[in-house]
Parts: structure tokens; sequence; C-alpha cells
């Protein structure tokens, strides 16, 4: 299988926020058990693509498994504190994604406002019709792992014997949906992995969709975060040269 490198998280505290959103837990009351199952699921997934992450990734994996462990102890009786408990060791870790979740909302606040007197351009009242396509946003990969973490958990069970076939690369599946995705205007990612059967040709699929996105193949879009995802193509500057050709000249 080719192998793809892909920069995914901004950092640990990134994906905990994603997971407390996907969870929709209290923020203030986080369950930590299950947030590391699901914390180390995603560590698998990187780790089968193929994706690079941190050592910074790890330790907090470390980090959540010694609060889980801090929180199935026993409180120790202290003489005088009576029913009065001791501190909560999840503290320090919801207050470090308070501080990075404020610190994150004030980045993308500053970064959709225009620069002044840079690519600020007015426009006639008459042409601000809102358009479809600008209800969409470009799906985060978060979202995206998300979206094929459901596509794994939907495979069968796999049997012990299978017949074994040539396994298809990744440059050979960008063709395929190349071809697929020819003539539409945009499909729904989970169709794009109709007629994968294996975990193999699912993670092949994948990263074929990725590497396409990373070249300017196509978009990957949302109406919402954690909503459903739509693939557009999007056409090369040959293809629009060919096509305008054919019209000012049929």
């Amino acid at each position: 299988m080719d192998r793809v490198q892909l920069d995914v998280f901004e950092g640990p505290l990134d994906l905990l926020l994603h997971l407390i959103k996907k969870e929709d837990v209290d923020i203030y009351d986080i369950p930590i058990s299950r947030l590391l199952d699901q914390y180390l699921q995603y560590l698998q997934l990187a780790q089968e693509l193929d994706i690079d992450l941190a050592g910074e990734f790890v330790e907090m994996a470390s980090e959540l498994a010694y609060i889980k462990s801090k929180m199935l102890l026993p409180e120790p009786e202290a003489p005088g504190v009576g029913d009065e408990e001791g501190p909560d060791p999840r503290s320090e870790l919801i207050r470090r994604l308070i501080e990075y979740q404020r610190y994150k909302a004030a980045a993308q606040s500053l970064i959709s406002r225009p620069l002044l007197g840079t690519d600020v351009f007015a426009r006639p009242a008459e042409e601000t019709e809102p358009q479809n396509e600008e209800l969409l946003i470009e799906a985060d990969t978060l979202s995206l792992i998300s979206a094929f973490q459901d596509l794994l958990k939907r495979l069968p069970a796999e049997t012990v014997h299978e017949i074994s076939r040539e396994r298809t690369g990744v440059s050979e599946r960008i063709l395929e949906l190349t071809e697929m995705l020819k003539g539409r205007e945009q499909i729904s990612f989970e169709d794009l992995f109709i007629g994968e059967k294996t975990r193999v040709g699912l993670v092949v699929t994948f990263l074929a969709i990725l590497e396409m996105a990373k070249q300017h193949l196509l978009r990957i879009v949302q109406e919402k975060v954690f909503h459903r995802i739509v693939v557009c193509p999007l056409v090369s500057e040959e293809e629009n040269h060919g096509n305008q050709s054919a019209q000012d000249h049929p």
C-alpha cells in the first residue's frame, strides 16, 4: 500500500475538544474513561493510516490514563477533613481545555476578519444574493476521520479464511475515483466507499480521497461540523480551457 503522510491534528488538546463535542459531553464533567477509549481509537486509526503523530499525543494518552487511575482509587481518609472531597484529578486538564478553546475561538475570529486595505472589494447590493456554495464549509480532517470510523464499524466481522487478491494501491484508487466523479457536481462521502468490503479497501479509498483533496482534485465540504460530508470534483485549468474552447468554437 502506498504511504501518505498527513498533518492531521493541531495538537492533542484539539483532538480532545473534538471528541468532547462529538460525544456531546460536558467539558466541566468529562467522563475520562469514555474519552480515553475514544482517544486511543483515534491514535490506533492514525497509526494504521500512516499518519505521523508527535510524541505529545502519546504523552496525552498517558496523562488521561493517569487521571483515570486517580479517579478509580479511593480517597485516603485524612483526620479532621470530614466528608470533604479532595481535588478533582481532571481539574487541570479541564482548565487547559477551556483556555485552549478560548484561544482557538479568538484565532478563528481574527482570521475571519478582512485585512484592512487588502483584498477587500465592495460589491453592489443587487449582486449580494446568497449562493448555495457559501453555505458549505470545508470539512476538517477530524470530521473526516469520524465519518471514516463510522464506515469501519459497519464492516462485517472478518472471516478467518479469505481468498487473497492483489491489493489496489492509492494511485490506482485515485484513477478509479476520478472516473467515478466524472460528470458529477457532487457525491456523498460514503458513496465513494460503495463496493469496499474489507478494512484494507476502506483505508486505501480514504487515503486516496485525502490525497486527491491535497492535490486540489476535489473539495470535501459539509453544511456544519458533524453534518453530512459531500465531495465535489474540481475542474482543472486544462479541462476548463478545453470546455471554454469547445463553447467558443462549436
